[in-house]
């Protein structure tokens, strides 16, 4: 189905003509004919398929049909997701899908300008995103109210749960009008018993939509895996990088201090890289992440924190240098490439501290992972530092405070107030 097919006013068509969308993806064909008319969904696609579009279309289309004369404080539409990195990447397209829209958007999230936000907020808004601390705070400050908001949309509604959330998505859900006067949308990659819980509970004979739920890896991603010792995986790593030569690569290890040492060793053998973890202060987070989007970065080094619903075009290949531990994560992972249709890789090195969720992943994704076996030429020898490079470097470690300044304010001045 093209959009040109759907009854789509013409602020909204001239920015999905402007974004270069023309034909539907099938999660998109499947949820606009019901969100348009109204209904509440809950969508469970495979990542990359355009989640994102489908829903600010449908809200855009329902708000320019049903117009407003006035809210308040209160914005047409929240719509709540789980990182900064999501938040800003949903405001981001929003941003050019309503371009022609007039509406006024805001997104709101921690880490950075914190009272430009609110400035912005008190102005009042027509649809702010946001991750639920942000939104919390600046509710219970009353800088807006939600008493006649009209849509809803939770976004990875699964990593809520994952990420402790669940306790303040439910807070603002009780702040919402009630369910049978608003229209609301979930959203995820994976739809778990407890989300359906949720949305049953909180929405209104919510239309459960899955695209191709039973293959939930997408097909065009070829997978393989390695089997390291963990003390050679940083030699795999390298005779893998050599032999694949990726133009953009996603590199994900389970912790910040392996990514950051990660890193460190690309660096030294002549591999540019960064790090994306969450200890990174927010906006030289952004400025990585955008750097990665626009090819000035090919190698970005993760935690989970990149792996739910970060769209980068063009990612060739994805390694798991650590297997992550829970089985969804796998999935998130390597959706980062093949994704709108394009073909990736995604590479896996299990090693003996990681390897025991393997088959909980093979279980998950209903399919083994084909394993090659790495001879002797794959394996690089790495540049290694000096004695005189590694005391430096501990001694910088030693003297140096978090990455993060918000946290030396913290512990000299007590709890904020």
């Amino acid at each position: 189905m093209r959009f040109s097919e759907l009854p789509i006013p013409n602020g909204v068509q001239t920015g999905i003509e402007h974004s270069g969308f023309t034909v539907c993806t099938p999660v998109q064909e499947a949820v606009l004919p019901r969100a348009m008319r109204g209904e509440d969904v809950a969508a469970q696609a495979q990542t990359g398929t355009g989640k994102t579009a489908a829903f600010l279309i449908a809200l855009f289309t329902r708000m320019i049909r049903n117009p407003i004369r006035d809210c308040g404080s209160s914005p047409q539409v929240l719509i709540v997701s789980p990182t900064r990195e999501l938040t800003d990447q949903i405001y981001r397209e929003a941003e050019r899908l309503g371009k022609f829209t007039g509406f006024r958007l805001l997104a709101v999230y921690g880490g950075v300008d914190y009272q430009k936000q609110m400035e912005a907020l008190r102005k009042g808004v027509d649809v702010l995103i946001g991750t639920p601390g942000r939104l919390i705070d600046y509710y219970k400050q009353r800088i807006y109210t939600l008493k006649k908001t009209r849509y809803l949309v939770i976004d990875e509604a699964d990593r809520m749960f994952d990420m402790g959330f669940i306790d303040d998505l439910r807070y603002l859900l009780k702040k919402l009008p009630p369910y049978t006067k608003r229209q609301s949308m979930l959203f995820s990659a994976t739809l778990s018993y407890r989300v359906m819980e949720l949305a049953y509970e909180h929405m209104n004979l919510a239309e459960k939509i899955s695209i191709t739920p039973e293959n939930v890896t997408v097909e065009k991603i070829e997978q393989v895996l390695y089997h390291v010792g963990k003390h050679e995986k940083i030699s795999l790593l390298l005779g893998i990088l050599k032999k694949e030569r990726p133009t953009r690569v996603l590199i994900f290890t389970n912790t910040r201090r392996a990514a950051d040492m990660v890193v460190e060793r690309l660096n030294r053998n002549g591999w540019k890289a960064h790090a994306l973890t969450g200890d990174i202060i927010q906006k030289k987070r952004l400025r990585v992440l955008a750097d990665f989007k626009t090819g000035k970065l090919d190698i970005l080094v993760a935690t989970d924190v990149a792996s739910r619903g970060i769209h980068v075009e063009n990612v060739t290949h994805v390694i798991n240098y650590d297997l992550p531990q829970h089985t969804e994560d796998y999935v998130h992972r390597i959706g980062r490439t093949g994704r709108a249709g394009a073909s990736g890789k995604a590479i896996s090195l299990a090693d003996e501290e990681y390897v025991y969720s393997l088959e909980d992943i093979e279980t998950y994704i209903d399919q083994k992972i084909p394993v090659e076996w790495a001879d002797e030429s794959m394996y690089v020898k790495e540049i290694r530092r000096s004695r005189a490079e590694a005391e430096r470097s501990r001694e910088t470690k030693r003297h140096a405070g978090p990455q993060n300044p918000s946290v030396r304010r913290k512990s000299r001045s007590g709890p904020r107030r």
